[in-house]
């Protein structure tokens, strides 16, 4: 084990402390480490097995995910991912570029695997789980192009008179091109007239290269009344709710605390800066004009503050300042103004502006504490009940007045027990029908949560949770080091696409239907899944089930459509369509399988279900499907090999690290988690899509004191340059190192006491660790090299992420409690109340030997002779 001596002594305390964990380190590691690691700070610690059940294992022959990632970008480092090559798609976590052949890109739906069982028995044996994963509004690269529109006017998209599917790529045409044979049910529907069109002698239609909805996976369909939202259906002679642009309203706490932690000025600054971005900051379209707000074209803007009274703008345009108007009823709301709350914010700039630039003087000496947010979610409620739109509320305290008032329930004495779940459930169903009723109307929820203190973020999340949107967490808000991440949340929630009024389905091929559904979503019904707002970011896992035999010659097929109306006010419906292989033989089924997929499906599934099972039973299952799913490759596919031997199928090998990394994440890990911080993390690994779950999962860590010279620049292709990505532990890190680990989320820098001060020199511009600002959340900006290759670096996560700014924590080792944090995300060590990943091996290893030979000759099957590598 290196050691180094460390350039000044840490306090006597943490020294004996030191000493005493490495012998125990010394004393516990049974297994070769890597030459040069440092040993694991002791509070980091998580469980060990008992020495007598560790295997010794050589680390650097158990299955790497930085190996398997690497294998899998070289494959598409220059080729392309065609979506109808039959192979499956490529790594969530890998930079590819699609063409869409027929099938929609891997971006906008995954499958668990990508040769499905041809029967319900086959699907048991192998103990995969059968599903999907759906991202309808992802984000597709620049060279990919954007998702086809195509309008049939009056007529509507041509659908299936029997299961109502819509007409795609795999749709085959029949008596001459009168009639179509679904793939999804198989029954026939008359082709109308002005959609006919005579078939070649390929029985293909003449005009198929005019018509993108059969050669695009995806496609975008502009639709007629019929599919406008029915704001009262039951109402006789009701007219539908036609289309208009997303309006936007934002309500801010301006109680003492929010005013006290500064964030009443930062929400007003960058409001105004990305409301009305100045000319140098915003991109031409293709006519070359500017637009003059970061707003979709139409949309309408409204302001309101809050605390104990809610506070409305009257923003009309030619007013020379907002008017404010009062209402201090909060639990009798009404809208005291309908002409000026929803302004365009083109025609009332100067207004906006100006009480944006006001209202941090007006807020500075309240001393009102309470903050009421029912009042402004209310009043937002009946102004876009008949629109629909986007509420985003900025709150910094428990809601103890008003409607919906909430008690503090947190009690520590709870965690780890039966009843930790209760935590994660809303106390008060106020919020939950409130969630509802803005469905109903088209109106999504994103909150921003800034706590010093419990605020019940299962009781808030609701409404997000319900309504599609999102919940952002920033405990002790500091604007110093959050307010840069801060500006890029309310960037994304402003500039990404987003859909509103968005009901989606999925169908699948006879013989197969959807049994579950898990995410972030309201649900009336079994087939339907409906949202106020669905976002680029949002996902959906799908359950599927067999109700038949499926035939292994012919492929079987899923479509997801989803009916929305599109930021810019038009009515649509985005269709995705997969087909996908079915199989009779199980090693087929092993080899088609997707991990990434697999961990997503089993991560939504998993926080789901912790909502009625306890978080050990929860962890308890989620192992126990990992040992399964080995075992059932290890049963039928590789029978004739020792049981003594530990064989992984190739695209599961992956599986005991994502399944451990599961079990360390702060929504499902044991031990003390504020049910605030693990309420949080459920709710966002629940609406993440795969590429964004698996970076949570394992982050990529960076040794940046070693970066060759060209790192971080483009090579001759324009691709920026990357460093080897490292294995996350403690064993592979020097003490004179600095070390970058990112998780899509945050970044943390660690630095060893023994670092180079020339790498604080060209990172910082400091001499030593004592001279830095732990503060900081970005990089300064320096005109040195390995500044300027660490900021490129990031900038690149920051895109390919879709993220304005990922912070970088500083981490000093053995001084900043960030370095707590940063341990914690070494998912390869023994942390989070979790085994380290080679004894988690060892452990899944023993089970199915276990089962493999029998608990009498259990015993004789750990000895250590009988391991071997793959």
């Amino acid at each position: 084990m290196g050691g180094g001596h460390p350039s000044r002594a840490p306090p006597a305390s943490y020294q004996q402390q030191h000493q005493h964990q490495q012998q125990q380190f010394h004393q516990q590691q049974q297994h070769p480490e890597p030459q040069g690691g440092i040993p694991q700070p002791p509070h980091t610690a998580g469980q060990r097995i008992a020495p007598k059940q560790r295997i010794r294992i050589d680390p650097d022959h158990i299955p790497s995910p930085v190996a398997v990632q690497d294998a899998d970008q070289e494959l598409y480092r220059v080729e392309p991912y065609l979506t109808c090559s039959r192979t499956p798609a490529p790594l969530a976590t890998t930079d590819y570029i699609a063409v869409d052949q027929g099938n929609c890109n891997p971006r906008f739906m995954r499958m668990t695997t990508y040769n499905l069982p041809a029967t319900d028995d086959l699907a048991t044996a192998a103990q995969i789980p059968l599903g999907l994963v759906v991202q309808p509004f992802a984000a597709l690269r620049p060279e990919e192009g954007s998702i086809p529109v195509v309008d049939f006017g009056e007529m509507g998209p041509p659908r299936c008179d029997r299961c109502r599917g819509y007409i795609n790529p795999w749709c085959v045409f029949v008596e001459g091109g009168q009639k179509f044979v679904c793939n999804l049910c198989g029954g026939s529907s008359e082709v109308a007239p002005e959609y006919f069109s005579h078939l070649d002698m390929s029985q293909r239609r003449m005009d198929l290269d005019d018509r993108p909805e059969l050669r695009s996976g995806s496609v975008d369909f502009v639709v007629n009344r019929d599919y406008w939202v029915q704001d009262n259906p039951n109402v006789p002679g009701s007219q539908p709710r036609e289309p208009s642009a997303l309006h936007y309203v934002f309500a801010i706490d301006v109680s003492w605390t929010s005013v006290r932690c500064g964030l009443v000025a930062e929400v007003c600054r960058h409001l105004r800066e990305l409301l009305f971005p100045p000319p140098a900051d915003k991109e031409p379209d293709e006519n070359g004009l500017i637009e003059k707000t970061g707003l979709p074209e139409g949309a309408k803007v409204a302001i309101m503050t809050f605390d104990r009274t809610v506070n409305f703008f009257n923003l009309k345009p030619g007013l020379e300042q907002a008017q404010m108007l009062v209402v201090p009823d909060i639990t009798d709301m009404f809208l005291p103004l309908l002409d000026g709350f929803l302004v365009d914010p083109i025609e009332s700039q100067s207004v906006i502006e100006g009480l944006l630039d006001s209202l941090p003087a007006l807020t500075a000496d309240t001393a009102i504490v309470e903050a009421a947010m029912t009042g402004p979610l209310k009043a937002s409620m009946m102004a876009l009940k008949n629109l629909g739109g986007l509420l985003t509320i900025f709150q910094t305290s428990l809601p103890t007045i008003g409607l919906g008032a909430l008690k503090h329930r947190e009690d520590s004495k709870l965690y780890g027990t039966d009843k930790e779940k209760t935590l994660f459930v809303p106390q008060d169903p106020f919020y939950r029908m409130a969630a509802e009723e803005c469905v109903e109307s088209g109106i999504g929820i994103n909150l921003f949560l800034f706590p010093s203190q419990y605020i019940d973020a299962a009781t808030l999340g609701a409404l997000p949770g319900l309504t599609g949107g999102d919940l952002f967490f920033h405990p002790r808000f500091d604007p110093v080091r959050d307010g840069k991440v801060l500006r890029a949340e309310l960037s994304k929630v402003l500039q990404r696409e987003t859909a509103y009024s968005v009901t989606m389905r999925v169908r699948c091929s006879n013989g197969l239907r959807i049994a579950d559904h898990f995410g972030n979503f309201f649900q009336r019904n079994v087939t339907d899944l409906e949202f106020g707002t669905l976002d680029a970011d949002k996902a959906i896992a799908a359950k599927l089930k067999h109700e038949g035999k499926l035939d292994d010659k012919v492929d079987a097929y899923f479509q997801c459509a989803s009916l929305y109306t599109s930021a810019t006010g038009e009515r649509r419906v985005r269709v995705h369509n997969l087909a996908v292989p079915v199989s009779s033989l199980i090693s087929s089924v092993f080899r088609a399988a997707d991990m990434d997929t697999t961990i997503a499906f089993f991560t939504k599934e998993s926080i789901t279900v912790a909502a009625g099972k306890t978080l050990r039973q929860v962890r308890e299952s989620l192992s126990d499907s990992c040992a399964k799913a080995l075992l059932a490759y290890r049963k039928h596919c590789a029978s004739s090999t020792s049981p003594a031997q530990l064989i992984l199928p190739e695209s599961f090998k992956l599986f005991p690290l994502y399944a451990l990394a599961l079990m360390k994440t702060k929504a499902l890990k044991g031990g003390v988690v504020a049910s605030d911080v693990r309420t949080w993390a459920m709710r966002q690994l629940k609406s993440a899509g795969v590429p964004a779950t698996v970076r949570m999962l394992y982050p990529r860590m960076l040794a940046v004191h070693q970066f060759a010279d060209e790192v971080g620049f483009p090579d001759e292709r324009g691709q920026l340059i990357l460093p080897p990505l490292m294995r996350t532990s403690y064993s592979r890190m020097e003490p004179h190192g600095a070390y970058l680990v990112e998780n899509g989320e945050k970044a943390f820098l660690w630095l060893g006491a023994s670092v180079s001060p020339q790498v604080l020199q060209d990172l910082y511009g400091v001499e030593n660790l004592d001279e830095l600002d732990t503060r900081m959340s970005v990089l300064p900006n320096l005109p040195t090299r390995l500044s300027a290759q660490l900021r490129n670096i990031i900038t690149y996560f920051e895109s390919r992420y879709g993220i304005g700014c990922l912070p970088v924590l500083i981490a000093r080792q053995n001084i900043d409690g960030t370095e707590f944090e940063f341990s914690n995300m070494l998912v390869e060590d023994s942390n989070n109340e979790q085994l380290s990943y080679i004894d988690f091996l060892c452990l899944t290893h023993q089970q199915i030997q276990a089962t493999l030979m029998g608990e009498s000759k259990k015993q004789d099957a750990t000895d250590s002779s009988s391991w071997t590598t793959w």
